[in-house]
């Protein structure tokens, strides 16, 4: 289940678009503007970012924002202008999408949904191939140099993640929600675990698949 994170404040409207694109199988959290929306999107993980934008699109604090999401953090972002924003819309924004208000529940799950396609590249795909590395999606298997791999499920699923994410870093408490779930109560040890495990199974002297990111978390290689 892909998540959408909703950098709005929080009213009527944003909560029932929220609960609208949680009704169509997004998961959706909604976080105020400011520096803890930086620190909460690290936390969370999310696939993709809607940003709420008014008239105010070309002041510093939304330039070094959007530079963070983009740049940083490597995500499409879909802008939900107000009306009257989009004269003042600054081509310099890394935008994927926009869409101006009112906005329309329909159009803005589509736009999310091509957004995800083109970022992610997954839908309707059988197979990812990283190298000597096949992720056959259709029946859960994993092999190297054509040669079947044992993996446990949580393996699996932690090794599909992050190479449907390739390039992206992503915290060990982003991890344990996008993997094994919110209501999982394991400690951030068990991810490190797991890598360890993924690694042992998967790479040698020739092949390096995931990588370490120091303080932060781990992230599968862009060029595996």
């Amino acid at each position: 289940m892909f998540k959408v994170f909703i950098i709005a404040d929080a009213t009527d409207q944003i909560r029932e678009l929220s609960s609208g694109l949680a009704h169509k199988g997004f998961t959706c959290s909604i976080t105020p503007y400011g520096e803890n929306a930086i620190e909460q999107l690290t936390e969370q993980g999310p696939d993709l970012v809607l940003i709420a934008m008014d008239g105010s699109l070309t002041s510093s604090g939304m330039r070094s924002l959007f530079h963070r999401i983009t740049k940083e953090r490597q995500l499409p972002v879909i802008a939900l202008l107000f009306k009257g924003a989009l004269d003042s819309l600054d081509s310099h924004l890394s935008l994927d999408d926009f869409v101006v208000e009112p906005w329309d529940l329909i159009e803005v799950a589509t736009r999310v949904k091509r957004a995800l396609w083109r970022t992610n590249n997954v839908e309707g795909k059988e197979l990812i191939k990283c190298g000597d590395l096949v992720i056959d999606l259709g029946r859960c298997q994993v092999s190297i140099n054509a040669g079947l791999v044992a993996l446990t499920f949580k393996e699996y699923e932690l090794l599909k993640f992050l190479a449907s994410n390739r390039g992206r870093v992503f915290t060990r408490e982003a991890l344990l929600n996008r993997v094994w779930g919110y209501d999982y109560y394991g400690g951030d040890r068990t991810v490190d675990v797991h890598i360890r495990r993924l690694r042992s199974k998967i790479e040698d002297s020739r092949h390096t698949f995931i990588e370490t990111v120091r303080n932060i978390g781990y992230k599968f290689r862009e060029e595996a």
